[in-house]
């Protein structure tokens, strides 16, 4: 290990970062977002603001001889009311493409949320700082992936070796929106969410916008969508708006209309695949909204259950058996006058022998040998032989 009188502060930027759409600057650092200001401005959700600075798929990429690099955050941690802790969020250190470390940071801001009374309380902590030692004295290129379910700013990053950013891979992009399952849920860390795992083995550079609890066609995500250069786009719809009983049928299919056409403003000849919901045994045919089950809280689980009604369906209210058959259905109206434009049934991804071998532990969330499961098979399904077959090819 050199002195520490070798070490080298690399300020952060946007010009190290990777899978991320804006970055704020705060009074500590840097702070990635996976929605830009603007579209930040015109929703006041709460849960919306969490999810989207929470940087999943976000990564440091830069190109060193560094034996040490340590990275300085401050992470906003979360905590809910009669639930068991939480663990801390895990950094994935990659090295010229391979896993070579993980690590967390304790200490950081905590915000307390309250489910049942819908309050939330912030509280603020130091920042913290982990360190990666033991590197190769060599030019190498160094991935930092960042906590998926944890708001991370970035204060410094210090080396024993001088620091540029990577050189630009050359792979296709893939840029994704989805729900929770999507932005990570309880995925084993960073790299292991499905996408991240999707993306390593179709070859291509993920930007993901899977937002917990964000999936409701927002046209401030569609335009999103639009604006991110990409060469391959995939949409998966549907489970959050029965977790928020947020429309009914007569308003999903124009709203699902409206977030393609808008996307096909940006993106008029990529491939874009519509994906439907996942298998989840209970909202298939009852619908939403969502909500927490404290029964099993004492035994360290936390539940959710459905809590519409089914006999609700007759009057337009959603389940997914419903919105699946929309989606197959208007993809297939759309896909006429639109060859690129693909339609991928969720439950291929994760259906009912899924369940019954790896069941959704709190009854809406796959847990990590689910998460593999489906990188797997959307690798399978949409890269090797599906929408995004030839990803591989260079740019």
């Amino acid at each position: 290990m050199r002195t520490e009188h070798s070490w080298i502060t690399t300020p952060v930027t946007a010009s190290l970062l990777r899978g991320v759409v804006d970055v704020e600057h705060t009074e500590h650092g840097l702070l990635p977002h996976r929605l830009p200001a603007w579209a930040r401005a015109q929703c006041a959700d709460p849960q919306l603001a969490m999810a989207e600075s929470q940087p999943a798929g976000v990564r440091l990429a830069f190109r060193t001889r560094a034996t040490v690099v340590e990275l300085e955050t401050l992470p906003t941690k979360r905590a809910y009311v009669g639930a068991p802790p939480r663990p801390d969020g895990v950094y994935e250190l990659l090295v010229d493409g391979r896993p070579a470390g993980r690590a967390t940071v304790t200490g950081g801001n905590t915000l307390t949320v309250d489910m049942t009374a819908g309050t939330t309380e912030w509280a603020p902590g130091p920042p913290g700082t982990l360190r990666f030692a033991g590197l190769s004295d060599r030019p190498k290129d160094v991935e930092i992936w960042l906590p998926h379910n944890e708001t991370t700013e970035l204060v410094a990053l210090r080396t024993d070796a001088s620091v540029e950013p990577a050189a630009d891979p050359g792979r296709k992009v893939w840029l994704h929106h989805g729900s929770s399952i999507s932005h990570g849920s309880d995925a084993a860390g960073p790299t292991s969410t499905w996408p991240a795992l999707a993306a390593s083995l179709g070859g291509v550079e993920l930007i993901n916008l899977g937002l917990g609890g964000g999936a409701l066609l927002d046209p401030f995500t569609a335009r999103t969508l639009r604006d991110t250069p990409a060469d391959l786009i995939s949409v998966k719809l549907g489970i959050n708006v029965v977790n928020a009983d947020l429309m009914r049928l007569r308003a999903f299919g124009p709203a699902v209309h409206g977030f393609l056409d808008t996307i096909r403003e940006g993106h008029p000849t990529a491939p874009l695949l519509v994906v439907s919901p996942l298998l989840c045994p209970i909202h298939e045919d009852t619908p939403g909204p969502s909500g927490p089950d404290f029964s099993d809280v004492a035994e360290g689980r936390l539940r959710f259950r459905a809590m519409g009604d089914p006999a609700e369906r007759a009057a337009g209210k959603l389940t997914l058996t419903v919105i699946r058959d929309e989606l197959a259905a208007l993809v297939q109206r759309r896909a006429v006058d639109d060859p690129n434009l693909y339609h991928l049934d969720g439950r291929e991804l994760y259906g009912e022998a899924d369940y019954a071998e790896l069941p959704l532990p709190d009854e809406l969330h796959p847990d990590a040998a689910a998460h593999r499961r489906i990188g797997e098979r959307f690798a399978d399904l949409a890269f090797a032989r599906g929408a995004f077959a030839g990803a591989r090819e260079a740019v």
